[in-house]
C-alpha cells in the first residue's frame, strides 16, 4: 500500500466517522472532549482525584459513543475515562419541537 493509498483511506475513515457523527449527535445530552477522546454521552460524571500530590480526572460516561476511527464498535454502555489533562464537558442543546 502506498502512502497516498493510506492518505486516501485515512481521509475515507474520518468523513464516514463524522457521517456516523453527524446522524447520532441528537441522541445524546453530552460531548465529552479529553486530551485523546472525544465522546458523546447521556450521563457524566466527573470526578477529580488526587495521588500523591497528582490531581487527575476520572471520568465516568453511561451510554456513549466514541469518536475513534479505528475503533469497530463506537457505542459503549458504560465507560471510565482517566486523564491528567483538561476535560471539557458540554451539554447539548437539544431543538424545541
Amino acid at each position: 500500500m502506498s502512502a497516498e493509498d493510506l492518505e486516501k483511506y485515512e481521509t475515507e475513515m474520518e468523513l464516514r466517522l463524522y457521517r456516523d457523527y453527524r446522524d447520532i449527535i441528537g441522541q445524546f445530552d453530552y460531548v465529552v472532549e479529553t486530551e485523546r477522546r472525544f465522546y458523546l454521552a447521556n450521563d457524566v460524571k466527573v470526578e477529580p482525584r488526587n495521588a500523591g500530590g497528582e490531581v487527575y480526572f476520572e471520568i465516568t460516561l453511561h451510554e456513549a459513543w466514541v469518536w475513534d476511527m479505528y475503533r469497530p464498535a463506537r457505542f459503549v454502555k458504560d465507560v471510565t475515562v482517566l486523564t491528567f489533562r483538561d476535560v471539557n464537558v458540554e451539554k447539548l442543546e437539544k431543538p424545541e419541537l
